[in-house]
């Protein structure tokens, strides 16, 4: 696994002051953990976002706190809501010799035949997994290939995952993470197909609403 590390400083800039922090070009956060008080700090904004943007939840970074390193994992990302620019962010530091729970996310990749060739619907259960294992083993994805689901019905269970022998799955295996189904318009096309030869479909009821003209007598 890559050794991601990104440079801080100490901040003593809180409150409102934080915005003349931003406006020099600075990113706020904060680190805290188990075994650390939380520590306010401060990061070059540029290079923090060029590098925050292809981690995921699970990835795991080096915060260099003026040459003190910190493995951490990024807990939440603020953005400011118009510019979509980072504007905070809380790193939660862990221990590599502790073992964690948390969740990975799912990433579906590749084409199932089912929906290529019978026009069928993929639907996603599930988008991540809880998973337990040291943090420098921990994957920052986890891929599910649905290049073998080629029939409608076919599925995967959490139990069809393989991940590393170092990571343990806390997830039910029972639970379903990709399935593959008819498309609406086969199913009501079978159930027409089904309808016995001959009869009628009954025609919908209509319910007349309103008060009716009384009849003229002759």
């Amino acid at each position: 696994m890559e050794n991601v590390i990104i440079k801080a400083t100490p901040r003593t800039v809180i409150g409102k002051q934080v915005r003349a922090l931003r406006r020099a070009g600075q990113l706020p956060g904060v680190l805290y953990g188990r075994h650390i008080e939380p520590a306010p700090i401060s990061m070059n904004v540029r290079e923090a976002s060029r590098i925050l943007s292809r981690l995921t939840s699970s990835s795991l970074v080096t915060i260099d706190l003026e040459g003190q390193e910190f493995p951490s994992l990024v807990r939440e990302s603020q953005r400011n809501p118009i510019k979509r620019n980072l504007v905070h962010v809380d790193f939660q530091v862990v221990s590599l010799t502790e073992k964690l729970r948390t969740h990975v996310g799912i990433e579906v990749t590749g084409i199932s035949p089912a929906v290529k060739d019978f026009n069928a619907v993929l639907v996603t259960s599930l988008d991540e997994l809880e998973v337990e294992c040291f943090p420098q083993h921990l994957p920052e994805r986890i891929v599910v290939d649905i290049s073998r689901l080629a029939n409608v019905g076919d599925g995967i269970h959490v139990r069809d995952i393989i991940l590393s022998e170092n990571v343990k799955v806390l997830s039910d295996p029972e639970e379903m993470v990709v399935v593959v189904t008819a498309s609406r318009v086969e199913e009501v096309e079978e159930v027409a197909a089904e309808a016995i030869p001959g009869q009628e479909m009954a025609e919908p009821e209509v319910i007349e609403k309103g008060k009716k003209e009384e009849e003229v007598p002759e």
